[in-house]
């Protein structure tokens, strides 16, 4: 039954992860009057920070709690290759906008690693639901 939960946590992390990572991508080009808006360099650090976290905490295994890091990584690496078709999407176009792309590919690797370190390095997590809920071992 844990080998199931388990499962289903980590399809949940993939998920999750890979849809926000393709929201942050699709929305670094965005911009406002011609100005660039960089919402997805704050987007990356708090959802690698939050999703990580939130991983460990409701799965209880740290297995699970590395999924969402590697994911993002996975989906915005991906972003820098150019297509077949010539299509890319984390342009290096001008100053502006490359600067924005690898602050955006520096900073969402920093938060995913340092909420990795933080999910391997906590004491373990009983997933909600475990035990008795008497409070003590029979």
């Amino acid at each position: 039954m844990r080998l199931l939960r388990l499962l289903g946590w980590s399809v949940v992390a993939v998920v999750v992860s890979a849809w926000l990572a393709l929201v942050e991508v699709f929305w670094l080009p965005w911009r406002v009057g011609g100005v660039p808006v960089p919402i997805s360099l704050l987007v990356a650090v708090v959802g690698n920070l939050l999703l990580v976290d939130a991983a460990r905490r409701l799965s209880g295994s740290r297995l699970v709690a590395v999924l969402p890091a590697v994911v993002w990584l996975a989906v915005a690496l991906t972003g820098t290759m150019r297509r077949p078709e010539g299509d890319l999407l984390l342009p290096g176009g001008g100053a502006a906008t490359q600067a924005i792309t690898l602050g955006f590919l520096l900073v969402g690797v920093v938060a995913a690693a340092f909420a990795v370190g933080r999910a391997l390095g906590a004491a373990p997590v009983r997933p909600a639901g475990a035990g008795s809920g008497s409070g003590g071992a029979r």
